[in-house]
């Protein structure tokens, strides 16, 4: 007889449709908080410390801006560049192709679609392994994607984990894992002129499981600087179609 997996108080079952609307309703709330991350408007309006609307600059190197902003224990991370003659939507091809994504974070062991809600609305499973770095050893994350294209052309990537209960539901932990949880992250793509575009990525992560928290936010840092990999990959395919947002 195979094992199953016990569902006990603390998973619960969900319809499709229930999820579906929880998703939707709890991805407004990270998409608004993406566009308010990415107003270019506000850029290099801080004050004379570098500090921008809560942003605190750390970084500018080689055209891209390193800033973190404190949300209770943690901190949200962001990222922000500009990509020369690379359309938004070339470059959101490349972000949102979960089977490369290796390629541009390589401590991730395994990314898999557990079920597409609609077109732009999907749930997400990132594993990380044994040999990945410490904030993320043995981590895995069950996490919804919302992809919006907004009325000016700008395109949006929301991605936040599911509540525990509702993610024990949907996808058993492994004995060996621990499951943490992305607060919130995505990009934002916006359209410049000559076929350019402005990235931003943000990303708050709770790791879960005892870490020093100065070792989880100092370490995010380095989350952001994928954008480096992302670019070089973005480059390299210059004729990607675009993606149905």
């Amino acid at each position: 007889m195979s094992a199953r997996h016990p569902c006990s108080q603390s998973c619960w079952s969900i319809s499709e449709e229930s999820l579906r609307r929880y998703v939707q309703f709890a991805s407004e709330s990270c998409i608004q908080e993406l566009l308010s991350a990415s107003d270019s408007k506000r850029a290099g309006s801080g004050d004379g410390d570098g500090v921008e609307d809560g942003w605190k600059l750390l970084a500018l190197e080689d055209g891209v801006e390193i800033s973190k902003r404190r949300s209770g224990s943690l901190h949200v991370f962001r990222s922000r560049w500009v990509l020369k003659s690379l359309s938004p939507q070339q470059f959101i091809t490349v972000a949102n192709a979960i089977d490369a994504a290796k390629q541009w974070d390589s401590d991730l062991v395994e990314a898999k679609y557990i079920k597409d809600l609609e077109e732009n609305l999907s749930i997400i499973r990132l594993r990380f392994g044994d040999a990945s770095k410490p904030l993320f050893k043995n981590r895995e994350f069950i996490v919804y994607e919302r992809r919006e294209t907004m009325d000016d052309g700008t395109l949006v990537v929301a991605v936040a984990s599911l509540p525990k209960e509702i993610a024990a539901g949907l996808q058993p932990k492994r004995s060996n894992s621990i499951r943490g949880l992305l607060l919130q992250s995505g990009w934002v793509v916006e359209n410049l002129e000559d076929n350019s575009c402005m990235v931003t990525y943000v990303v708050q992560l709770d790791p879960a499981g005892w870490l020093p928290k100065f070792f989880v936010n100092r370490r995010n840092t380095k989350l952001v600087m994928i954008v480096d990999n992302l670019k070089k990959l973005a480059q390299a395919c210059p004729n990607i179609s675009s993606p149905t947002l």
